[in-house]
This record gives C-alpha cells, structure tokens and sequence, in this order.
C-alpha cells in the first residue's frame, strides 16, 4: 500500500476506496465531492493532518499531487507550503484548487468550518475582505509582482475606484483615483503594504493586513514621488519646510528641474508668476503644502493655485489628474479676455487705481486697515469690508475738519473693529474648526481645546456688543455722544471676562506651544491657517496675545479722548469714570492673576514634595520665597547635620523638606514638576521634614558675615507644645543667594501673620562668635559632601567653637537675640546695658512666654528674673545655663 494514497478519518473503520486504496470509512457520512490532499512533509505533521480531518471530508497525502489532477468526480483541494517551485507551478498550470497551511489553519478556526470555493492560490486569509485598486505604476513589473500575492492573500482588484474599493495602492501622490480615495477617507498605501505582509506575516495565523495599526504604517506619504521647490520664503521658513517635506516622502528640487511638480510660493513675497522649466508643474500657495502635511495626503492642487494661470496647463502631467485637461486653448483665452474687460471697467470709472492690482504684503494690507497707522490693533480679515465702510461714511467729511474728539473716537472704532474681527478669526478659523473636526481626524483631545480656547468667547462676545454701540454712535455721531458710559456699562462683564483669560495665560501658552511641538499634524494646520489673509500672516501665539494687550489699548485712547473733551461736555464726566472703571478692572484683574499665580505654584510645590502633609494647600495660603540650605547644627525634630535642605515660605508656614540623594543639582523653581532621577520621570525631588507654623518662630538670626562665616543665620523656635526653645542653624547652600532678602522676607510675612508693621522686632544680629554652634565635621564627612555638591564658599572654623569659659558671653548673645533692642548691630552704650541687664535670666522661656502670649510682649521690657530652668541640649548646644 502506498502510504502516500491513503485516506485518513479518524474513529472509523479501514475499506477499500474506489481504486482498490485502503480508506478509513468514518461513521459519519464524508463530502465525496471533496478531498484534502496533503503535499510534501506537511503530510508528516499529525497536529496538522488533524486540522485537516476537522472539515469532514476525505484526507489523502501524496508527493506531488499528479495522480489527483485527471479526475473530475471529486474537488481536490491541494495543500502546500511553498508557493514557488516546480510542484506548485504545475498544479498551477493544471487550474487545481490550492492552498497554504496557514489558510487551512485559519478556515478551520472559524465557527463554520467550510472549504473556499476560490479558483486561485490561496495561501493565507491576511487580505480577506481587502478590495485593491493601482494607479500611477508605469512600470507593469511591480504590478506583476503585487497582483499574485495579494491573490495568495485573500484580496481582490478592482480596475476602477468603486465603493467597494477598500485601499488604493498608489506609487505616487496625485491622480483622479488619488483624490476620489482622499475625499472618501479610502487609505493610500504604498506597495511596501503588500510585500511586507507577504514576507514578514504570511505565516502568521492572527495576522490581518486591513487592521488599523497595520496599515497605519504603509499610508503613502502626502508628498510621495513629488519634486517640490519653495520660492519667496525666509531662509528659516524655507529650511523647516524642506525637513518637513522630506519627512513626508518628498523630493526637493529647484524651478529649473524639468521634472518639478511643484513650487510652493509664498504669496506676500512672489508678486508674478515665476518661470519654472517644468511646464507642467503646479504652482501653489503654502496653505497647500501646510494643509497637505496636516490632512496627510496631497490636496487638489487646484484649490491653492497661486492667482488664476490654469491656462498655462493644457494636458496633464504624468500620474497627475487628468481634470486640468479641460482647460482648453478657448476657455484660457475667455477667461483672458474677461480679465481684460474687467481692468478695463475699473479704468473707465475710475473706482481704483491699476496699482491696487499689484500683489502687496499682507502686513502692508493690514497696516491700511487702522486709522492710526499702528498694527498692533489690525489685522485682514473676511471683515474688511465692513469695517472700510466705517470710514467710507466720513468721506464726505474730510477728516482735517474732524474734531480731535471725533478723530479719537474713530480710531477707538477702527482698532475695536480690528480686534473684534481678530477675536472672531480665532473663534471661527481656529477654535470651531478644531472643535467640530470628526473624531478620527481630531487634531487636540477637550482638554487642551479647553485649556488653549475656553477662556475666550466670553471676551469675544462683550467686545461684540461693545462695537454695535461704537458703530451706532459713529452713525449717530454729535460731540454729545457718550463714549464714557459705553465702556461703564460693559465694565462689569470685562471684569468678568478677562481675568479667566489672562489670569492663565501662561498656561495656556505653554500648552500652545506643547501641542505644536509634539503634533505635526497640529503644527502644520497652525502653519496653514497662518498663510490665510484673516490671520494677516500672524501665528495664532502672536493673535492670542491680542487680549491681554487691548484694555491697555482702550484706556490710552479714552485718555486721549479725555484730552481732546471740553469740560463742559457731558462726556468729560463719564470718561473719567470709564478711565476710573478700567484701571479697577485692570487691578482686579492683576490681583487676580498674583492669587492665580500663586494657587498654581503652591500646588506645583505640594506635587515636588513626597509624603507632603495635604493641609499645605490651602486658598487662604499664598507662596513668598524659597531657599536651598544645609544645616550646621544637629537638632531634634528636623534632620541630621550637614542635611540639604530646602525652605519654603508661606504666608503661615514655613515647609522644611530635605532634598533627595539625586536632586542637588536641580532646578531652582519651586515649581519642578518635570523632575527627574536617573532618567525615571514624576520622580519627586523633595522628602517632607517638617511644616512649621510662622507663629512658632520667636526670633531670626542673622549670623554677621566674616571671611569664615558665610550666609549663616538661626532660627529660634518654640511650640505651644514644647516648653523649651529650638535653636536651628543653617547655611545658604547658594552662594549667589541673597541672605538679606530672604530674611526679611521671612520677616515680613511673621509680621504680616500676627498683623503687625514692625517686622524688625523679629529679627536679631549676633557675632559669628557669640553662639556655640559644633562645626568640628566640617572639614570632613556628611557637611564636606554637602558643601562640595551646593559649591558654598561657607568656611566655618574654631571661630563657631564653644569654649566652656565664656558663659556670659553666651548669656549675653541669648540675651541680645530675645531683646527688642537687640534689632541693630550697633548698640550705643545705654542699649549695651539694657542688654547686660538682660544677662540675669539663665532661660529664654521666660521671655519667650511673654513674647507668644500677645504681641505686645515682643516689644515690651523684659519681666522680673524667674526661677531658672534647665533648656534641652538640642536648644543651643549646651547642656544648661547656669544658675548666675
């Protein structure tokens, strides 16, 4: 028996076939209309040979399959795994039924295990449901080669762009088939698509070749096989549009390349068309090339051609639209002479001059559209119109006979006009049109769209109402017109409309920015939208500044106003208060923006510091400064000597957090969000020590600065809680930082807090010798380390040493530190003994309770001495003052 002749069905009993084979005969009734015959070693593969078995019908081996292909009584479908060689050429030739392991594998996967009634090898099912259409391949051998394998795949072709065409294979950008794909969303691929699914995936039996993230990787690129030159841009300009071409599969060359597609003008810039040696080639505005990178395919050409030269393009070029063909001789030649007659026209009536036909700058257009000359306050827009026509209704008037009064007012209507159309170009150009994009073209998620647009409507839609009364009066105009009392009845509404906007608008620029960095497609809309005459060629960072320019703009012009207003007239009044109302919004608004500012930075600084007590942000708390210190004296409750740590000051609080092994050499912002260690981000720069209530600080210590004491000061501290005084000593680990204004900002704020105005009663000046602070590590250990990372000039010696034999000097120095008199380092003589008089007390408890009991004890004379008690060692390095 050969054993390559045999029919296998499990569970069933052996018989002899037709021919005299020995069969197995299953229980179940076979499909004798069809058989699986297995070629080559898959026959061996007892996994596979199952597989096979699943579909219910008779399954035969064989070596080459020779002895199957005469008969007709039964479908024989021939399974091998090598679509190339002699054996699959022949079975080819014969038309038999073919296909791949992987094909039989993935069909017996499926619910309904059924055979394919295909005429055509069949290899695997990665292009099942994939309907394929060509264009632009001259050279027939790629599509040889393509056309098999997507075949193998399960696709199909079409010759035409149907409905059902479900992918353009496209090998360059451009063509009808092109655009019909781009305007019905149907993907352009590039043929890459189809190798790299055959040689890299066909045996992959999850594969699918349609699924998103597949395809996503073989859309051909929107300047694919196009030659582009770029005439009229800054150098600048030019070289980021270059890499951005390349990026995009383009080609850069120059107009004398004869094989040029495209030449991409800047419009403000080339005034005539400009003479390329390839005639075929399309000239285009930049809103094309821009528009193009953000839609990702390349546009019709025709709906950016720079001016109207369609009759230079007779035929098409090569895999270019034919459209354009139906630009005959006669058509350009009508539309040549209706330009003509229409230039003629404008001679005869003499409504404009043949300059004005002239192409001029954008930036020359808007400077004629303010009446002040000035363009900080115009821009072109679709508007223009309407807002000359606000001059054409004084042209009767000639404006030298204008009242300086009038003069003003018109310009406050043209530069409102002006940022009122600025305002509806952001909304309308920008805002609606990223809001209403579909969501599998969303350019921004809500969050930033909120984040950079959400602020401004309700600005836009005060200034809206504020321009129909500056018009209306303009129609109406007399000098008894109110100007003041337009801008008093919209003052409450631009209190409420501005400090949102402006309040966080570094944030909103800062977001701005980020999404035009890290999207290109965002990028490249934003450069589109730029080349169009609303936005006079003006970013849309550079439009978004318009807000916080323009209640500045408005109060230089009602103050001009008031000027050039008589005080009897009935406006004089109501500008002054106008001018009243808007500094009030402008200081509401600063006020805001200060609490705003400071809102974020306390929370930028609770998200900095690890295991940071949640009451530290507060709205009732503000931020004031920041140091980096290192603490020079070994103290119980904060951390350890020669410990990097950094203060910040609140309005009541003072946060001691210690700086993290990695973070020496980190930024100064308290603010850091952005913080790394070792490359891993969100890493916290700072370790909760302590937070600190200001009232529990009784006095600052400014250390006198000597060659070998640098930016050193003391903390005295004492808790309702302790009965005994802390005293904290510290060294600025900056040695840029200015010692004087931290302290007297710390000063300050423990004024503020107890509602006092004196806030030198809380600070107190001693001698580098006067308190014993145990440097005797400096020179070496955990301090040296410290120091050697913040780079200090900080050179303590044996001058801070303690020396048991000069207890009245340290008397005398707690004494000076406690006293009010003690605010002044130069005592006179009668100061030096009231502060020998306070040498008597052997604790500062005594007067420390007076101080914390009311706020007047700080600056009275000191009480009777009381009993003596012994301070904690951590106090001030001693064990206890002596009885005297």
């Amino acid at each position: 028996m050969d054993e390559n002749n045999v029919q296998i069905q499990p569970q069933g009993s052996i018989c002899s076939d037709s021919n005299g084979e020995e069969a197995y005969k299953n229980d179940v009734s076979l499909d004798a209309d069809r058989r699986i015959c297995l070629i080559g070693g898959i026959a061996k593969d007892n996994k596979f040979r199952t597989v096979a078995e699943s579909f219910n019908v008779p399954v035969v081996s064989s070596v080459h399959g020779r002895e199957y292909m005469d008969e007709t009584s039964c479908c024989t479908y021939y399974v091998i795994d090598n679509f190339d060689g002699e054996i699959y050429n022949s079975l080819c030739k014969s038309r038999q039924t073919i296909l791949g392991p992987p094909a039989l594998q993935q069909l017996a996967s499926r619910d309904k295990k059924e055979l394919p009634d295909n005429t055509r090898p069949l290899f695997n099912v990665a292009m099942r449901g994939v309907v394929v259409c060509f264009t632009g391949f001259r050279n027939k051998d790629d599509l040889t080669k393509l056309v098999p394998l997507i075949h193998h795949m399960g696709g199909s072709i079409r010759r035409d762009m149907t409905a059902k065409v479900t992918h353009l294979i496209a090998n360059s950008c451009g063509g009808d088939k092109y655009q019909y794909a781009s305007t019905f969303k149907v993907p352009v691929m590039n043929l890459q698509w189809v190798i790299d699914s055959w040689e890299q995936h066909r045996y992959d039996l999850d594969f699918s070749a349609s699924q998103d993230s597949f395809v996503n990787m073989y859309k051909l690129k929107p300047f694919h096989g196009a030659r582009v030159c770029f005439l009229g841009f800054p150098e600048e300009e030019e070289n980021h549009m270059t890499e951005v071409l390349l990026c995009n599969g383009g080609t850069v060359t120059t107009p004398e390349d004869p094989n040029c597609t495209h030449v991409v003008v800047d419009e403000s810039v080339v005034g005539e068309r400009p003479d390329v040696s390839a005639p075929r080639a399309y000239i285009v505005k930049a809103e094309w090339f821009w528009t193009s990178v953000q839609k990702e395919c390349s546009l019709d050409e025709k709906e950016y051609l720079f001016d109207d030269y369609i009759e230079h393009i007779v035929s098409p070029g090569p895999g270019r639209r034919e459209s354009h063909a139906t630009a005959t001789p006669s058509s350009a030649s009508r539309r040549k002479r209706k330009r003509i007659h229409e230039t003629l026209q404008s001679l005869v009536q003499q409504t404009q001059s043949p300059a004005l036909h002239k192409r001029r700058s954008s930036v020359s257009d808007a400077g004629l559209l303010s009446v002040s000359g000035s363009f900080l306050d115009c821009t072109a827009s679709p508007a223009e119109k309407a807002i000359i026509d606000v001059s054409d209704a004084q042209k009767e008037t000639p404006r030298k006979n204008l009242t300086a009064r009038h003069q003003v007012f018109l310009e406050l209507l043209q530069t409102e006009s002006n940022y009122v159309e600025i305002l509806r170009t952001i909304v309308t150009l920008f805002k609606n049109h990223l809001e209403n994009m579909p969501d599998e073209e969303a350019l921004l998620n809500n969050t930033e769209l909120n984040l950079i647009f959400g602020k401004l409507p309700p600005i836009y839609e005060t200034h809206l109402k504020m321009l129909d009364e500056f018009r209306w009066t303009s129609a109406h105009w007399n000098e008894e017109r109110s100007i003041g009392n337009i801008i008093i009845k919209y003052s409450t509404e631009l209190q409420r409309a501005y400090p949102p906007f402006i309040n966080y608008f570094e944030e909103m620029k800062e977001v701005l920015n980020s999404c035009d960095q890290s999207k290109p497609r965002f990028h490249a809309f934003l450069k589109a939208m730029q080349t169009k005459p609303e936005c006079g060629r003006q970013s849309l960072q550079e439009l978004m500044i318009r807000p916080v320019q323009r209640l500045g703009s408005i109060s230089l012009l009602l103050n001009d106003m008031l000027k050039n207003t008589a005080k009897t007239n009935s406006d004089h009044g109501a500008l002054d208060q106008a001018l009243a109302a808007l500094r009030e919004v402008m200081t509401h608004i600063n006020e805001d923006k200060r609490k705003a500012e400071g809102q974020v930075t306390l929370f930028n600084i609770f998200n900095d510091i690890d295991n940071c007590p949640a009451e530290l942000v507060s709205s009732h708390r503000s931020y004031m400064a920041k140091s980096d210190v290192i603490q020079l004296s070994s103290s119980e409750g904060l951390a350890s000597k020669g410990s990097s740590l950094v203060m910040f000051i609140f309005s009541d609080q003072l946060e001691v957090c210690k700086k993290k092994s990695k973070s020496f050499n980190s930024t100064k912002s308290p603010s850091a969000s952005s913080f790394q260690i070792q490359g891993r981000p969100n890493v916290k720069p700072y370790k909760h020590v302590r937070m600190m209530a200001l009232n529990t600080i009784k006095r600052v210590i400014d250390i006198k600065e000597t060659e070998d004491c640098q930016k050193v000061f003391s903390l005295v501290c004492r808790s309702n809680e302790e009965s005994k005084e802390r005293l904290y000593s510290f060294a600025m680990a900056d040695e840029e930082a200015d010692k004087v204004a931290f302290l007297r900002t710390l000063t300050r704020t423990m004024a503020n807090n107890v509602c006092s105005a004196d806030a030198d009663k809380f600070m107190a000046y001693l001698e580098p010798h006067q308190l014993a602070i145990d440097t005797s590590d400096l020179s070496n250990g955990t301090l040296s380390k410290a120091f050697k990372f913040a780079k200090t000039r900080l050179k303590v010696g044996r001058t801070f040493s303690f020396n048991k034999s000069t207890p009245s000097k340290l008397k005398r120095a707690v004494s000076s530190m406690m006293s009010p008199f003690g605010s002044s380092t130069n005592l006179t003589p009668a100061s030096q003994l009231a502060n020998m008089r306070l040498a008597s007390y052997s604790n500062i408890n005594e007067l420390g309770s007076n101080v914390e009991n009311s706020d007047e004890s700080l600056t009275a004379a000191p009480m009777s001495v009381q009993p003596t008690r012994k301070m904690k060692s951590s106090s001030l390095g001693v064990n206890a003052f002596k009885r005297l």
